[in-house]
């Protein structure tokens, strides 16, 4: 049996979100202690307390979800479990390296908090957007993103299930992909509520500040292969870990692809490691009889660990 953790991205986060594992467990405190004095500001008032306009800032949201994230897993290592193999969506895959030891946490706080600087400041509010198609495969997807660009950027970000595609990039190109996947056969297709065209050549700036930022910052290997998001490969030797992390500013989430490759390196049993339930969703779509606990609160907790015992967590 292989347990396989997956980490949250932005979009998972709420008001309240880890206040509770940090109140009942010491080694969940502790993350968010040091979240708090690595940033200089109260990161877990924030998130425990509000108020949701300022936890919604890009700047705030990925140091948060970074924090439940990290925090949710030391809740479980405090209880013996720990992960064989690991993923993270977008921004979840700094909380996989982590966890798995490949960055330091203190460093990576800090160092997502400036991504999401870079990732706002790359585009002019207002000028880009990202839009979900769902019903749609990827090739056609992609075509209607070819038909659609006109000299304008618009690509796939996010290949998040079989039937769930979205797109990124200018917001006049990417509304005239909506129209052009509806004549496709997309069943519905829905413009995002985000603040910025993340994972299309347009974050290409904010890629290039990232590069400069992770020069200094030390790696090492991490302590069980984590699957990355530009490739659905292996991260398994620490010289790995920074241009992957680079490329993955400004190129497609392949989240389908990472799931099935856990399943290939025999992951069976499935832990959500962080606010939301979002990932839990998306395997069930995707790896055949796949069963994931999201783990983001005590009760939530104590269930994932009773079905671990149990060998129900498959």
């Amino acid at each position: 049996m292989k347990i396989a953790f997956l980490f949250p991205g932005q979009g998972s986060q709420a008001v309240g979100m880890g206040r509770a594992l940090a109140e009942s467990s010491a080694a969940a405190a502790a993350v968010w202690k040091k979240a708090d004095e690595a940033l200089g500001f109260s990161l877990s008032r924030l998130c425990f307390e509000g108020p949701a306009d300022a936890l919604e800032l890009t700047a705030n949201t990925q140091p948060a979800v970074l924090a439940a994230s990290v925090a949710a897993a030391a809740a479980l290592q405090e209880r013996g479990i720990q992960p064989d193999l690991a993923a993270g969506h977008s921004l979840g895959e700094y909380s996989a390296l982590v966890v798995t030891g490949a960055l330091g946490f203190v460093d990576a706080v800090r160092l997502v908090r400036r991504r999401g600087e870079f990732m706002q400041e790359a585009v002019p509010v207002g000028t880009g957007a990202m839009a979900a198609l769902l019903g749609l495969e990827l090739p056609a997807a992609e075509q209607a993103c070819t038909e659609a660009a006109q000299g304008e950027v618009v690509s796939v970000a996010n290949m998040n299930s079989p039937g769930q595609i979205v797109i990124a990039g200018h917001k006049s190109a990417v509304e005239r992909a909506v129209k052009v996947a509806a004549g496709l056969g997309a069943k519905k297709s829905m413009l995002l509520p985000v603040s910025a065209p993340f994972h299309c050549a347009l974050m290409s700036p904010a890629a290039d500040r990232l590069a400069a930022e992770l020069e200094s910052m030390a790696v090492q290997a991490p302590r069980v292969p984590v699957f990355r998001n530009v490739d659905a490969k292996a991260t398994t030797r620490a010289e790995d870990v920074k241009p992957f992390l680079i490329r993955q500013v400004a190129s497609p989430v392949r989240w389908t692809q990472c799931l099935e490759a856990l399943a290939g390196a025999g992951a069976t049993s499935w832990f959500e490691v962080g606010p939301g339930r979002v990932l839990t969703g998306l395997l069930k779509r995707t790896v055949d009889g796949a069963r994931g606990h999201a783990v983001e609160d005590t009760e939530s907790l104590e269930k994932a660990t009773t079905a671990l015992a149990g060998g129900a967590a498959a």
